[in-house]
């Protein structure tokens, strides 16, 4: 049977809030980052989970251990509420986001030098354009009309 934890976790970072999304499917860890601006109340974080899920960019999962036991309902609110007051990113989703930031990195790094070479390529044609338009003008025939040269016939005519 397969069974999904999603767990959030927001914490001051200077100078915003941050909430971190951690989400386990099959064993498999996948994390989210969100910057709040000013601190959130609870029922505006629950609105733009609801509103926003879907649209959360996930880093790429990794193996994450699950744990399913059954616990009393005070030790769970107990340890919420440490949870709550701990600061940080689990170990885990620190790799996790660090992975995703560096795929963006390398894709951002690509895109980079594919536009520098594409323009690169733009100005060797222009240049190139450029030395075939003088060239051409060298031997491009001169107007019969310019006072470079006379001829006898033409002023005849004229």
């Amino acid at each position: 049977m397969d069974k999904i934890s999603v767990t959030l976790t927001v914490f001051f970072e200077e100078p915003f809030w941050v909430g971190v999304i951690e989400q386990v499917t099959d064993g498999m860890l996948t994390v989210s980052k969100v910057t709040f601006g000013a601190e959130p109340k609870d029922y505006e974080v629950n609105g733009f989970l609801m509103e926003n899920y879907y649209r959360f960019r996930f880093s790429p999962a990794v193996a994450a251990a699950v744990k399913a036991e059954k616990k009393n309902p005070k030790r769970a609110m107990r340890e919420a509420h440490r949870q709550t007051d701990t600061t940080g990113i689990g170990t885990k989703s620190q790799q996790a986001l660090k992975l995703q930031q560096e795929q963006m990195k390398t894709g951002r790094k690509e895109r980079s030098r594919e536009q520098k070479e594409a323009e690169k390529q733009r100005q060797f044609d222009l240049k190139q354009q450029k030395k075939k338009e003088k060239h051409r003008a060298d031997n491009a025939p001169v107007s019969l009309l310019s006072g470079k040269f006379q001829f006898p016939i033409l002023q005849e005519i004229l």
